[in-house]
Formats: C-alpha cells, sequence, structure tokens
C-alpha cells in the first residue's frame, strides 16, 4: 500500500501466518519490529499505553510521517513477530489518502514495512515494489509516487523522549512541540525500532557520500548547483530531495555502474533524515 512515506508491505498485525509472510516475502530478520499502521490515533490506543506526551505529538502531527514507540498493551493482541518480542509497540496514522482509506475499511492494525527486500533501496513507486518483490506478493495498490519520500520519523517515549530514526518530521520540529530537547539512543542499545541496521536502504552498487568529484566509473548523484547525471534538488531544496533520494537510487542503480558517489547535503531538518539513509546504504553489507 501506498503511504505519504514509501510503500508498505501491509498485513494484519494480529495474524501470525500474515506477518510471517511479510518476513519471508522481504528476507527480513525476525528480531527487526514492524510498525504497525492505523486509522487514527484512537485506534492506536487500544495497543499502547497512551500519554500526554503521545497526545501532544499525535495531535501536532498525525496523520503524517511520525511513529511513535510506546509500552505494549497485555492485552493487544498482537502477533508476537511484530514486535520482534519487544515490550513496546511502534504505532504511526499515515496521511496518503489510500492508505487511509484502506485502514478505515479494514478497521484493524496493519503491520507495514518497507515493500523491498530487506536492506535494499525503499520503494516510491509501485514500479519499485513489483520489481522486487513480483511473486512473493498478491496484488500492489497503485497511488502513484510518495509525495515525502524518506520513512517516519520515530520517537521512542518508552523513557525520556528519544530520538530513534530522522525521518519525515525534522527532529527540531518534535522538540519545538515537547519543549524539550529529544535523547540519541545508548551506544550499542539494542534494536528498539525498525531503519536502526547498520546497513540499509542499499542499492546494488557502491556508495560513497560527500563527493564533489566522482572517480572514473561511478555514476553523481548531486544536490545543488552541479554537473551530475540526476539531481535530488538542483536549488538545494531538502524536502524535494528526499522526495526524490530513494526513485533515483532506484534509476541509477538500474543503470549498473561501478558505484554510485553523492554529493554532499546539509545535515539539518530533512537533510538528517537523507543523511541516515545514505549512511546505511553506504555502510559494509
Amino acid at each position: 500500500m501506498p503511504t505519504e512515506t514509501v510503500y508498505g508491505l501491509a498485513a494484519d498485525a494480529r495474524n501470525d501466518m500474515a506477518v510471517a509472510r511479510i518476513f519471508a516475502a522481504k528476507g527480513r530478520p525476525r528480531f527487526n519490529p514492524l510498525i504497525v499502521h492505523l486509522a487514527d490515533a484512537e485506534t492506536a490506543q487500544r495497543y499502547v499505553v497512551w500519554s500526554d506526551m503521545a497526545q501532544k505529538l499525535a495531535d501536532a502531527f498525525w496523520p503524517g510521517p511520525l511513529t511513535l514507540v510506546l509500552p505494549l498493551k497485555p492485552d493487544a493482541g498482537l502477533s508476537p513477530l511484530v514486535t520482534a518480542g519487544l515490550p513496546s509497540l511502534a504505532v504511526r496514522v499515515p496521511a496518503h489518502p489510500l492508505a487511509r482509506s484502506l485502514l478505515q475499511r479494514f478497521g484493524g492494525p496493519v503491520a507495514a514495512p518497507s515493500a523491498n527486500p530487506s536492506g535494499r533501496i525503499s520503494p516510491t513507486k509501485a514500479r519499485h515494489v513489483l520489481d522486487g518483490l513480483s511473486g512473493k506478493i498478491e496484488a500492489v495498490l497503485n497511488g502513484g509516487a510518495c509525495p515525502v519520500g524518506v520513512e517516519s520519523t520515530i520517537v521512542g517515549l518508552t523513557a525520556e523522549p528519544t530520538l530513534l530514526r530522522p525521518g519525515g518530521v525534522a527532529g527540531e520540529q518534535i522538540e519545538a512541540v515537547l519543549g524539550q530537547p529529544l535523547a540519541s539512543p545508548a551506544q550499542g542499545a539494542p534494536i528498539s525500532a525498525p531503519g536502526q541496521l547498520n546497513s540499509h536502504y542499499a542499492p546494488g552498487a557502491k556508495v560513497r557520500l560527500n563527493v564533489t568529484a566522482p572517480r572514473d566509473g561511478e555514476i553523481l548523484l548531486g544536490f545543488g548547483a552541479v554537473d551530475c547525471a540526476l539531481n535530488l534538488s538542483a536549488t538545494g531544496d531538502l524536502t524535494e530531495a528526499a522526495a526524490n533520494l530513494f526513485g533515483h537510487l532506484h534509476a541509477l542503480d538500474a543503470l549498473d555502474p561501478d558505484g554510485i558517489a553523492i554529493s554532499p547535503i546539509p545535515d539539518t531538518g530533512l537533510g538528517r533524515a537523507i543523511n541516515d539513509r545514505l549512511r546505511r546504504a553506504a555502510a559494509p553489507r
């Protein structure tokens, strides 16, 4: 199903077999938890222990590209595969009209990680989904290109508010709503949310970051006023760059280059989410 961030591989979060098929189709490790998508905040409260802080963030950013990790209710009734055995659950209310219609008609919790083989480039078009998962899934709801283009921001609220993954909502916006800074995960902390694996979002070609002069055989993914094969945003607009990121990586990888070189991206606002994805794409595999 399309969301405003990327396409998600959707299954009933209460059905063990359906959730297991997500992991099988993606080749996803079982220790990596899933995000549960819901029609509204009221439905989310059936499955997690709600808080005033969660309400503030839901009021400000839902529906939208923000995921909250909250304590799992003991009677939630979800497949334990969804949480990877953790006592917490990641929940989100997406904004894409097709996703909202599906969730409202279904009326229950939908687990939906990105609809791509695990560790590879996330899909922002229906064609990307079919390129990676054809024959392993039943269908794709074609909602066109995803407008945000990077996954949701994930904030942990099981203790002090913690930025677990930068994404479609800038950390600075969240801090402004909370009136306090977001903590960072402790060094070496176990995985507590999706998107925390060191190697992730990777094309087939090797990725090199902060490049101003590509090497022979490399193809340049640019940002700003540079001579390049494809440009995330010629005007230096981070919102445009985020929307183009995965689609441009798919297009360049299809050319089978020796490597993909990427221009420097400012590490502020949505740039933090873009750089997070690029660092994981460039990590040793």
